[in-house]
């Protein structure tokens, strides 16, 4: 039961590490690899704000708010220098590393004598409602009308500029709250395991991506969830079945290799089941054409 309910709750720290990755991945269709620099970082920001005497719940507000400047860093390496997303991400993260070292002085930060914003109640609690919180805020946000032209213009970037709007102002928006999210899960976990380590972003970019793959796989022909639902429920499923992977007696150093296999396991899946939905596509679209009157020239 204890298995269960740690890896509950470090997947729903993870499950907002996931939609920030979901921001950019998946509705701006770009690669951001900053994130395992973005991570940490905003387990520095909290640790250098809460040992200074501020109080836990605005330290990790601060670690959201300085995280997006970690997305404008991104964005502006590959919108203004015109540096490819893949490789500005690779610098933004190299940049972070000496940037997270310079926060604390120290690549090691022990946080057990601070208070953390798990004082409140219950660990599990107050992450369910935070991510409860942080999901239904960003459904909203791409409900509204600059959600929906950060959306179009990951799917259709000339038709934003066709409407007149400014894309690269969609593009720099996303990858800000995107990265304002990693940051934030990042001080959570630094306050969940008691301290802040240079290194505590490694491999973090593939535990959002299966994130996100897990989720898709799951619910992918559902309509009652939304992505960021799925992002959410996907973290969770890839804890827990990294704990009982460790349970069933794979040693720690293990997981890195079971984190691998999972992802590929399920983007397995995915690539056997696209498969099979072209073949129900295709049925799908032969039974419209049989439906459709329209005149044979007219196509």
């Amino acid at each position: 039961m204890k298995l269960i309910i740690t890896s509950l709750e470090q997947g729903l720290i993870f499950a907002i590490l996931a939609m920030g990755v979901f921001l950019t991945y998946k509705v701006l269709n770009e690669s951001d690899l900053s994130v395992e620099g973005t991570f940490p970082f905003g387990a520095f920001i909290f640790a250098k704000f809460i040992s200074m005497g501020l109080d836990p719940i605005v330290s990790t507000l601060f670690a959201f708010c300085l995280g997006t400047l970690a997305g404008l860093m991104t964005s502006i390496l590959f919108i203004k220098l015109k540096i490819r997303p893949l490789l500005a991400g690779i610098l933004t993260m190299t940049m972070l590393y000496s940037v997270n070292l310079r926060i604390n002085g120290k690549s090691n930060v022990p946080l057990f004598s601070y208070g953390s914003v798990f004082d409140l109640g219950s660990t599990l609690i107050i992450l369910v409602i935070l991510v409860v919180a942080i999901k239904l805020i960003l459904d909203t946000f791409l409900k509204t009308e600059t959600g929906y032209l950060v959306i179009a213009t990951g799917d259709n970037e000339t038709l934003v500029k066709s409407l007149g709007a400014n894309s690269n102002k969609y593009k720099i928006i996303a990858f800000m709250l995107a990265n304002g999210l990693i940051s934030l899960s990042g001080a959570l976990m630094a306050q969940y395991q008691g301290f802040a380590d240079a290194t505590m972003g490694a491999g973090v970019i593939v535990v959002a991506l299966a994130s996100i793959i897990i989720g898709d796989t799951i619910k992918k022909n559902s309509n009652w969830f939304k992505s960021t639902s799925r992002a959410i429920m996907g973290a969770v499923i890839y804890k827990i079945m990294g704990g009982i992977a460790i349970d069933l007696g794979l040693a720690p150093t293990d997981l890195k290799a079971i984190s691998a296999i999972i992802v590929i396991v399920f983007i397995a899946y995915n690539n056997f089941s696209v498969d099979l939905l072209g073949m129900k596509n295709r049925k799908e679209r032969r039974a419209t054409n049989v439906k459709n009157t329209k005149p044979i020239k007219d196509f």
